[in-house]
């Protein structure tokens, strides 16, 4: 039975079971009539229902009468060995032996032993997860059915790999090498989420690599469907083990709160944490189960540059700050806001998350810090050292002296609205004139001419920020060997100085006699 046709089955299940027995009669008279196998099919499950109300509801077999062992049948799939165990099911190497083709794959069983009476419930459910999703980075369904003694089954990929994190660890990966790789775990969540699923469970075991370092997720078994009307989600923790992991669970899980997107956003931080830093946020003087939750509801998560320190230097590392320095800044901040208590602190999507981490590859500012203007115009310079003019020495001039007018601007101007002006105001042209240039590039006068340009009309009304900004541009222009313009522009600052009370035009005058006397 393939994907789409097990999905028709067990739509047109749901539908006859909510019938009164004669309406259903002639329901299942009618499928039968367009397609007979699908027809007898429908019967056989309703009998089963019919002869025990709780099919649908109940474990499937007790542990006793089910031992699934190597070489057994269900359905036309052989056991050949266990794989392990995933929240709610056995999982089985098997080959398919029927004859119509030979294939190994991943046999889902449900887990023998357990009573819970929400068991086939989320069975189902992964059934009806795994069939809307399609992905390279998610383990397919190939498909699904119910044995001759009532055991249902889900055939999805076989994937020989390694969890994401050991997959780092033994390839010994860089950085930027992490954080492509985990973007393809990025994008499989984010294709889930758009079809309305939140996975609940993500850990390394549960995202394996293939030798050609390809990711793909697993086990969706107590996935949540977004959809789903509010009286329809079986609980999942309610029968006293819990069905997600405690180590990369997030707050709200353990408080038994509201399950959205942003709950796998806060896994994923865990993940990307460990595959970052080789180990987990949290630091509890105790490992048993209850420390750990007082850490993940309480505890400030170590960050990341700093445990990755500590942690290079217990593993006898020569260069513990090596990567201490690699995590500081950008993606100590990503990983933070990521593990945020509160889900609307946290990205707001795993797609946002993945932006921020692309920023930081391609050397552009991330959204998970302070857009301070040295920070923005630092990242600038980076991205575009060519284009600005004659290299890295203007680069490095250009950063140099915005950093330090930024420095000037907070510590001599008290007034926190002008000085916030400035700040957005420089931002804005550099993003501006980086938009419209593309890829054409642009040099350091074009910028600077535009940033003149820009001053006229968009600070006409703060004199005294127009002044500062002319001055650090006649200083960027010195710097270029452009005396005249620099001039130029100091005689303009000088008629706004004119116009200006206060000891702060007494200091730019300063400033500005002391460019003159260059």
């Amino acid at each position: 039975m393939d994907t789409e046709r097990w999905s028709t089955l067990s739509l047109l299940l749901d539908e006859l079971l909510e019938m009164e027995p004669a309406a259903r009669d002639r329901r299942l008279a009618e499928i039968t009539l367009a397609d007979a196998s699908l027809g007898e099919e429908l019967r056989r499950l309703i009998a089963l229902e019919d002869e025990r109300p709780d099919f649908l509801a109940e474990s499937v077999v007790n542990a006793s009468l089910f031992a699934p062992q190597p070489g057994q049948s269900i359905g036309p799939y052989k056991l050949e060995r266990p794989l392990g165990e995933g929240g709610m099911g056995q999982v089985w190497l098997a080959l398919r032996a029927d004859g119509l083709y030979h294939r190994r794959v991943a046999l889902k069983l449900l887990r023998p032993g357990l009573g819970d009476a929400g068991l086939r419930q989320r069975f189902t459910r992964e059934r009806q997860i795994l069939a809307r999703l399609g992905h390279a980075h998610i383990a397919r369904l190939l498909d699904a059915g119910v044995s001759a003694d009532g055991q249902p089954y889900l055939a999805l990929d076989y994937v020989q790999g390694e969890p994401i994190t050991q997959y780092a660890q033994q390839l010994k990966l860089s950085i930027p090498a992490r954080l492509k790789l985990f973007l393809q775990v990025c994008a499989a969540v984010s294709h889930a989420h758009a079809n309305l699923v939140v996975h609940r469970d993500l850990k390394p075991s549960n995202i394996l690599v293939t030798s050609a370092g390809e990711v793909c997720l697993l086990d969706f078994g107590i996935a949540k469907l977004l959809d789903e009307a509010p009286g329809d989600a079986t609980e999942i923790t309610g029968t006293g083990t819990r069905a997600f992991t405690l180590y990369y669970a997030a707050p709200e899980q353990l408080r038994h709160g509201v399950i959205t997107t942003m709950t796998d956003v806060y896994s994923l931080g865990v993940v990307l944490y460990e595959l970052l830093v080789g180990r987990k946020p949290y630091d509890p003087a105790r490992s048993t189960d209850a420390a750990w939750e007082e850490a993940i509801l309480g505890a400030d998560p170590v960050r990341p540059s700093q445990a990755a320190y500590r942690h290079a230097r217990d593993a006898g590392d020569p260069h513990p700050r090596r990567r201490s320095h690699e995590l500081a800044g950008d993606l100590d901040n990503i990983l933070l806001k990521a593990l945020a208590k509160a889900p609307e602190d946290r990205y707001v999507s795993v797609e946002a998350l993945a932006q921020d981490l692309r920023r930081h590859l391609d050397g552009e500012p991330v959204l998970a810090r302070p857009q301070s203007l040295g920070y923005r115009a630092a990242k600038f310079a980076r991205r575009n050292s060519v284009a600005l003019g004659v290299g890295a020495t203007i680069s490095a001039l250009v950063v140099a002296a915005l950093g330090f007018m930024a420095w000037q601007t907070e510590r001599a101007l008290q007034e926190a609205g002008r000085a916030q002006a400035m700040q957005d105001f420089v931002i804005a042209l550099f993003e501006n004139t980086e938009q419209a240039n593309g890829d054409g590039g642009l040099d350091a006068r074009t910028l600077l001419d535009a940033g003149v340009r820009r001053a006229d009309t968009e600070l006409r009304g703060q004199p005294q920020a127009r002044a500062e900004l002319l001055g650090l541009i006649a200083r960027l222009r010195q710097g270029l060997g452009d005396d005249r313009q620099a001039l130029e522009l100091l005689d303009r600052q000088s008629e706004l100085l004119g116009g200006l009370p206060g000891d702060a035009p007494a200091r730019l005058g300063v400033e500005s006699a002391a460019l003159r006397g260059r």
